[in-house]
């Protein structure tokens, strides 16, 4: 894709046209997909039915975006997301839609570490059904290409459930998540206490509980301050 003009930025995408590599190995939604790209005015430089031709067809045209179906042979379990998650790794930065016959929370998790790093954004995750809605679809497609994060509402959703269910401070009151927050500053007891203008007694009180809540008994061997501040960096 190009853009036209002597005063144009290198870095911004025109994405009025864009060149789309289709990943998946139902004929039918390929084909519907390829043919409902070029009708809307966008170029289908690939289409293919598994992982390895997706990523060598991402590293041979380099488009604007590519979709992806999660599940391809040779086990229909996640080749393309693993092959999407591998053209990233070797086209930085080239944009993924992965789409996906149901909400499977873990693939979300594994595309969206990919725009860590040199990654960047760029990705989105779409329930199949979603490609019924084409205006909804295509606008979807585009804020891929052009460098955004699409999620599917219903898997925003169960993420969500599943941060809160996993989250190792859920247990913690406000006041401890505070006193926590200033450990992980490298601010002593003294120094917390000043800061929240409460005594050193009480800040001792939600050490120890912030201990407890986090599993952290008393043990001579690990430094229980430096493990709770791990887990609030982490988290």
């Amino acid at each position: 894709m190009s853009v036209d003009g002597p005063a144009a930025d290198p870095d911004v995408v025109d994405i009025s046209i864009m060149r789309v590599v289709i990943a998946d190995d139902a004929v039918l939604l390929r084909e519907g997909l390829v043919r409902l790209l070029t009708e809307q005015g966008h170029e289908v430089v690939a289409a293919v039915g598994d992982g390895d031709a997706l990523v060598e067809a991402v590293v041979t045209h380099r488009p604007d975006v590519s979709i992806v179906d999660v599940r391809m042979p040779p086990s229909h379990t996640d080749e393309g997301l693993r092959a999407a998650v591998e053209a990233r790794r070797l086209v930085p930065r080239t944009p993924v839609l992965v789409l996906s016959q149901y909400v499977e929370v873990s693939y979300a998790d594994d595309l969206l570490a990919t725009t860590g790093g040199a990654g960047g954004g760029g990705v989105g995750y779409l329930l199949k059904d979603r490609v019924a809605d084409i205006d909804e679809f295509m606008d979807a497609l585009a804020r891929v290409a052009a460098g955004g994060t699409v999620l599917d509402p219903e898997v925003v959703g169960q993420l969500l459930v599943r941060r809160r269910r996993d989250d190792p401070l859920r247990e913690l009151t406000p006041r401890e998540r505070e006193v926590l927050a200033l450990m992980a500053e490298g601010h002593s007891n003294t120094a917390i206490a000043r800061a929240l203008v409460v005594t050193d007694g009480a800040v001792e009180k939600h050490v120890r509980n912030i201990f407890t809540k986090l599993g952290l008994p008393p043990d001579t061997t690990q430094h229980r301050r430096v493990l709770a501040v791990l887990t609030y960096l982490r988290t």
